[in-house]
């Protein structure tokens, strides 16, 4: 089963505790990191600086259909950055917890 990394950022911390913590109990990921990071991008026409939140989850593939509909649901952005990153290698102990946290009981 192929494991991915999901990124999305958010403008608050609060905001990606949030979609974290529901994310992680409806088990589309086993797991959710949040990193302060510095953002530059262009918007509607003007160039932007921003402070946002990076939100990586860990799930799988069979799940990453669900885990999109749900960020797009829960995101306050207009246009969501959502990456998936497939995982080449794990450690398998640490994958099977991956793939066991990301399935529904």
């Amino acid at each position: 089963m192929t494991l991915l990394a999901v990124y999305t950022t958010l403008a608050t911390r609060d905001d990606a505790q949030r979609m974290a913590t529901a994310l992680v109990e409806r088990r589309l990921a086993a797991c959710a990191q949040i990193d302060a990071i510095e953002s530059v991008y262009r918007w509607q026409n003007s160039e932007r600086q921003d402070t946002e939140f990076r939100l990586m989850l860990k799930t799988t593939e069979a799940r990453y259909p669900a885990l999109e509909a749900a960020i797009l649901s829960l995101h306050p952005y207009d246009l969501p950055a959502i990456h998936a990153v497939a995982v080449v290698h794990a450690h398998a102990p640490y994958a099977a917890w991956v793939i066991d946290g990301s399935t529904l009981a």
